[in-house]
């Protein structure tokens, strides 16, 4: 029997359980032990492999103070497992970077960052070239003569 793929709904709920854990300062142990679970569990709801049944999703609505409801996009917007901005939230280094601009309050600073982190995001990686030892010195000591 093959394995069964996390349903979209299941990793979206996951996805935002983990965002607003997160949003909280908890770690997956903290929330674990607020719910009466392992943190292996919390793990395994955050990544959609299992699925949070309804008495466990109203204590986990509870312990990061939300309503169920807000574990759930409105179906009005993107379909579940699509990749929605909210979606990147699960990054822990983009909600840094996103309370830090929040933070901000120049307007000029604020499109300064957002042009910084543009232009870094559209940036090809640059390969590098391997360098026979020594090379790099004769270019140096060649520049000062």
């Amino acid at each position: 029997m093959l394995a069964k793929e996390p349903d979209p709904l299941d990793i979206m709920v996951g996805t935002r359980i983990r965002i607003f854990r997160m949003h909280r300062g908890l770690s997956q142990s903290d929330l674990a032990a607020k719910i009466g679970v392992a943190f292996q569990q919390v793990q395994k709801y955050e990544s959609g492999a299992n699925r949070v049944g309804a008495s466990r999703l109203s204590r986990i609505a509870a312990a990061l103070g939300i309503s169920i409801g807000e574990l759930f996009e409105p179906s009005s917007q993107k379909p579940p497992g699509s990749k929605s901005p909210f979606h990147l939230l699960a990054d822990p280094d983009a909600l840094r970077v996103l309370k830090a601009f929040a933070r901000t309050k120049d307007p000029r600073v604020r499109r300064a960052i957002a042009r910084l982190v543009e232009s870094v995001a559209y940036q090809p990686p640059k390969t590098r070239l391997p360098v026979k030892r020594g090379q790099r010195r004769r270019k140096a000591s060649a520049t000062l003569a």
